[in-house]
């Protein structure tokens, strides 16, 4: 099974990038963060076209989250459990051929002094929670997306200066490590331990892509199930190098 995470960073704006990496990769099960539309407004067509099965969970102009499948998505859930009036649309889960796979958009955090740290920590701690949980199950479990986490140093152009950036924060990869813990394998650096530079995002300030100042913040979460099945993990850098690019490049990961 090949699966691809991608922050689409908008799917209408981006719709024929999209759609032609699909066609030239071909992905079993994508997981897109930052569709920024609602639901309905989602272009599901498009990806149905492609023989895709479509799930998305947006909200008008921000966040929002879709898993597209080749196979039926069973046993669909679109929130993250543990805290009831939060809104955002930021998770979507669903069963794959047995596999248990969510689509997930972490919060920012930034700025770090406001509301947006703690409810990004807070975020994590559910998270932490329902992945605990899912490995109970004794299903192969797959937690892929834009976590807006860069886990060590090695995963970021400038340490230094993104010291006190949430993405970067201490409590920020302190939790990180907290899900690593409960037996999750992180699918890129398990593969690829000693690979330099690696990243998955640049911004579209200061030449950030030409000058290849990224950073690797989207990932794949593995159960050991499924790390006992995991194949191949890479970072297809293809996508962010065309006109109108999101700021994020696809992860891709084959479970043989």
């Amino acid at each position: 099974m090949k699966i691809a995470t991608w922050n689409v960073n908008s799917a209408k704006a981006r719709l024929p990038n999209i759609t032609d990496w699909l066609r030239e990769a071909a992905p079993d099960v994508v997981l897109f963060q930052e569709i920024k539309c609602e639901t309905a407004a989602f272009p599901a067509a498009a990806f149905e076209d492609l023989g895709y099965h479509v799930h998305a969970v947006g909200q008008k102009a921000y966040n929002g989250v879709a898993i597209l499948s080749k196979m039926p998505v069973t046993d669909i859930i679109t929130r993250l459990p543990g805290e009831p009036d939060d809104e955002q649309a930021r998770y979507v889960e669903g069963t794959v051929e047995g596999v248990r796979i969510a689509s997930l958009y972490l919060p920012n955090g930034n700025p770090v002094g406001t509301e947006k740290y703690p409810y990004k920590l807070r975020w994590m701690e559910r998270l932490r929670l329902h992945a605990a949980d899912l490995l109970n199950t004794g299903q192969k479990v797959v937690l892929g997306g834009d976590y807006n986490v860069i886990p060590a140093a090695e995963d970021v152009y400038d340490p230094v200066g993104w010291r006190e950036d949430a993405l970067f924060r201490q409590e920020t990869r302190l939790k990180f490590q907290e899900i690593l813990a409960l037996g999750y394998t992180e699918a890129f650096r398990s593969l690829h331990p000693g690979l330099v530079p690696a990243y998955s995002f640049w911004d579209y300030q200061a030449g950030a892509w030409p000058r290849n100042n990224g950073l690797r913040i989207d990932h794949f979460l593995l159960s050991p199930q499924a790390a006992d099945s995991l194949a191949t993990c890479e970072i297809d850098k293809g996508p962010r190098g065309r006109e109108k690019a999101s700021d994020h490049t696809p992860v891709v990961l084959t479970l043989a």
